[in-house]
């Protein structure tokens, strides 16, 4: 229950669609067309009330790599790079591993009110640190909070006073739980284009992630002129020809699929968490709005990290992303996949009500 994929076979819309394109046969050098564009941009004006340009579409194979991209665009070695904690781990490999400085803001929690963002604290790291470049994470990954227009608008205001750009992966934003609504930093107008990037693909919509092809929504021309020119420099102007067809098909497509999946995964939470209250005294749940991710804090257990792991697979016999895996502000939590079928969940709390202070009483220190 660790990987964020969930566990549903693609639409059949898709399919049978591959299907006719590999009968085809003919798979030389491709590109995206007028269709794969269209598509894109009729799903964000329909699903999201978005107006979006062609011409803004980069297209990339995957958004950590266009990311990894965008850190070597955008700074220098040695500089700073912020990220909300707790974070999506590969957000700090690709800051990490290209020479820059992690800097984490880590996000304000309360039982009450939820993740917020710590805006004095972010305001000090600006100003301490002078990054050029914080990556937002929009609906979030790991907690499922969708930001709205007011905090997007404060953060922009602070990226704006110290020169800072802003790159949103906003990978998850057509997975939603009734009610909720999601906000691009593209809806909040022209004045922020200068420095705001967005991040998006069907791969997390639909179960396409092998099939890896993802747009950066750039409305910038100068910032987007220099990223195409870094794909051009790394020879990435060719694209899966399948990979294509799947996306074009599911925006097309698929709609209703998605809605009868979105009440589904809505309906696991729902079961999920009636569940972990019932039974498990010393589990919290966070409160989500989108993702099928859940978050679950798990501190009453007086566990270190790796002794919650332990008792996580050999008491529980479940194997989920482990807090600590999304820096210092994840410690205690772990990150369960509701992406599934109902009967993957009924296993996982059968294990995870094996979880008492007596199963877990005299476990080995370190795990």
């Amino acid at each position: 229950m660790w990987v964020s994929d969930f566990d549903f076979a693609c639409p059949p819309e898709v399919q049978a669609a591959l299907h006719q394109r590999i009968e085809h046969g003919v798979f030389g050098y491709s590109d995206r067309d007028e269709a794969y564009f269209n598509a894109l941009l009729h799903w964000f004006s329909s699903r999201h009330q978005l107006t979006l340009k062609q011409e803004w579409v980069c297209s990339v194979e995957g958004v950590v790599p266009g990311l990894a991209l965008l850190v070597q665009m955008l700074t220098h070695p040695g500089d700073g790079v912020v990220v909300q904690g707790p974070y999506y781990g590969s957000f700090a490999k690709i800051i990490t591993l290209n020479g820059r400085k992690l800097l984490e803001n880590p996000l304000s929690e309360s039982p009450d009110e939820g993740y917020q963002m710590d805006f004095c604290q972010l305001e000090r790291l600006f100003r301490h640190e002078r990054p050029p470049l914080m990556i937002l994470c929009n609906p979030h990954n790991p907690t499922g909070r969708c930001w709205s227009a007011n905090e997007l608008e404060q953060l922009l205001l602070l990226c704006e006073v110290y020169d800072v750009t802003l790159i949103s992966d906003e990978i998850w934003a057509d997975l939603l739980l009734p009610g909720e609504t999601f906000t691009s930093v593209l809806h909040l107008g022209d004045r922020w284009h200068k420095r705001v990037i967005s991040a998006t693909a069907a791969s997390k919509t639909f179960g396409l992630s092998s099939l890896r092809i993802s747009n950066f929504l750039i409305p910038d021309p100068t910032l987007r002129q220099r990223f195409l020119s870094r794909l051009d420099a790394h020879g990435l102007d060719v694209f899966n020809a399948l990979s294509v067809q799947a996306a074009t098909t599911a925006w097309n497509e698929s709609r209703q699929w998605l809605d009868s999946l979105l009440d589904y995964l809505a309906e696991n939470r729902r079961w999920f968490v009636e569940q972990a209250t019932e039974h498990l005294p010393w589990a919290r749940i966070v409160p989500a709005q989108g993702t099928y991710l859940l978050w679950m804090d798990c501190k009453k257990l007086g566990l270190d990290d790796e002794q919650l792991k332990w008792v996580m697979a050999d008491v529980a016999g479940i194997a989920p992303s482990m807090g600590s895996g999304f820096g210092p502000a994840g410690s205690g939590f772990i990150r369960l996949n509701l992406g599934c079928p109902r009967t993957y969940l009924e296993m996982a709390i059968d294990g995870l009500k094996r979880i008492s202070v007596k199963t877990i009483k005299g476990i080995p220190t370190g795990g």
